[in-house]
């Protein structure tokens, strides 16, 4: 059983198919609980910022939109050695967080994750528009499993929430504000 687990949702809500890992937090949230070593996060866009949670964590499971061959919608899983394979890229949008930097930072002050997991779908659209593409929305329920699965591989599996609501980003919501 890993002592510290830490579950990060990235993206930016305000970039279509990049909201996935926000969305994908909030089903989480919505829906399970979880043990008290567990920490569930939307992370937002980080960069180098991403590092301290990354310290903080025996074990680190990403999700997010990935770059790779396949439709949209498709899951991606891919373990720390895969995601170290190819050197980082320079981060020259908000849509590439510093995943990469920021493990190899750790890794070079010996503070990383014993064990990384990314979850990635691969987007659509990530323009500027807030909702999900069909393709990506309907690749949630699989992207929530497959983080129950790593928890559940860790020793710490999640608790269904009887009646739990579907969930309700704020950013989904109709604006409220009457002008």
């Amino acid at each position: 059983m890993s002592d510290r687990v830490v579950v990060l949702g990235i993206g930016n809500v305000l970039m279509g198919d990049d909201a996935l890992g926000p969305q994908v937090v909030e089903a989480l949230l919505a829906g399970y609980r979880f043990e008290e070593n567990v920490r569930v996060l939307d992370a937002g866009t980080p960069g180098l910022d991403l590092a301290p949670f990354v310290m903080e964590a025996d074990a680190l499971i990403l999700v997010d939109t990935v770059r790779s061959e396949g439709s949209a919608g498709g899951l991606r899983l891919y373990r720390e050695d895969q995601i170290l394979k190819h050197a980082p890229q320079p981060r020259l949008t908000p849509h590439d967080p510093a995943v990469k930097d920021v493990l190899l930072s750790c890794k070079f002050r010996g503070m990383e994750p014993k064990g990384v997991l990314l979850v990635g779908v691969i987007p659509k659209a990530t323009a500027m528009g807030v909702g999900l593409s069909e393709e990506v929305r309907a690749a949630i329920p699989a992207a929530v499993e497959a983080v129950l699965c790593e928890l559940e591989r860790l020793g710490v599996p999640a608790a269904p929430m009887p009646g739990a609501l579907p969930a309700s980003p704020w950013w989904e919501k109709p604006s409220e504000i009457a002008g």
